[in-house]
């Protein structure tokens, strides 16, 4: 089941410092991120995974991330630098309502591989 962890961050006079250290549950192999969506109504993902783990953060404005695990769906709002959502292998997601400003940043536990990705949903 996706969730959310915060993000450690510590803030004074020159601005916020945010610290992901010990905070992604599994080793990073491949950083991505998705920007300049052209519509709220663009939806990105939409499929779900044999082994690659990820962890979102919506750097900049925010966006929504449907997730199904096959037994329960949820939806998030990446609203803040300081939330991070983990989705794991077995969650079909998919991530709209993208701000004209958002940078979804992507960490994510395997290298890209065609043949990890699965595009049927949940019935």
């Amino acid at each position: 089941m996706a969730e959310i962890l915060r993000i450690p961050s510590f803030t004074d006079s020159r601005g916020t410092l945010s610290v992901l250290e010990k905070v992604v549950p599994f080793d990073i192999k491949r950083v991505y991120y998705i920007y300049n969506v052209p519509s709220v109504e663009i939806i990105r993902g939409g499929h779900r995974h044999k082994k690659t783990r990820q962890a979102l953060i919506c750097i900049n404005g925010y966006c929504t991330i449907r997730n199904n695990d096959g037994t329960k769906k949820q939806e998030f709002v990446l609203d803040t630098a300081d939330k991070c959502l983990i989705i794991n292998e077995i969650d079909w997601h998919e991530m709209t309502k993208f701000s004209s400003n958002a940078i979804l940043l992507v960490l994510a536990s395997e290298n890209y591989d065609v043949d990890d990705y699965i595009d049927e949903p949940y019935r």
